[in-house]
C-alpha cells in the first residue's frame, strides 16, 4: 500500500498521462482514508490534552484541509489515469456530477478491469513485456 501511495504522490504528482491499475488507485484511496482517520485521531488526542475539544476539532480540520490541498493534484491524476486504463477520457470524471447515477457509473468504471493491451492512452500497466520494451527503447536513446 505504501509503495502505491508513494508512486502516486511522489513519482506521479500531477501526472495526467498514461494508465493506472486498479490496485494503484484503490491502495492510494485506502492510504488517503487511513491518513484522514489518523489526522482526526491525533487532533482528538491534542484536544483531550488541552482540555478543549473544540481546539482539537479545529486543529484536525485545519490539518485535514492542508493535507487535502497538498494531495488534490495526485488524487485527480490517479483518477484520470484510472479512467484512461478503462479507455475513457479524463473528462469522463465529470460524469459524477449527474445526481445519483453519475457516482454509481464512475464507481463501476473505477472497479472495472482495464483494457488488455495498449490503448490510446498508453501501454497496459499489467503487461510486463510492454514495460521491458519501453525500458529497452529508453536505454537505446
Amino acid at each position: 500500500m505504501v509503495e502505491y501511495y508513494k508512486k502516486v504522490v511522489f513519482e506521479n504528482y500531477a501526472n495526467f498521462k498514461g494508465r493506472a491499475r486498479r490496485s494503484e488507485y484503490w491502495y492510494f484511496i485506502l492510504a488517503q482514508f487511513v491518513i484522514m482517520i489518523s489526522i482526526f485521531i491525533v487532533a482528538a488526542i491534542i484536544g483531550a490534552v488541552l482540555g478543549d475539544v473544540l481546539s482539537g476539532v479545529l486543529i484536525g480540520n485545519f490539518a485535514y484541509m492542508l493535507y487535502c490541498l497538498a494531495t488534490i493534484l495526485p488524487a485527480l491524476g490517479v483518477v484520470v489515469r484510472r479512467l484512461h486504463d478503462v479507455g475513457k477520457s479524463g473528462w469522463f470524471y465529470f460524469i459524477s456530477l449527474i445526481p445519483f447515477i453519475g457516482g454509481i457509473w464512475l464507481l463501476v468504471l473505477l472497479v472495472t478491469d482495464g483494457d488488455y493491451g495498449s490503448n490510446q492512452y498508453g501501454h497496459d500497466p499489467k503487461n510486463i513485456a510492454d514495460e521491458i520494451k519501453e525500458i529497452g527503447n529508453a536505454e537505446l536513446h
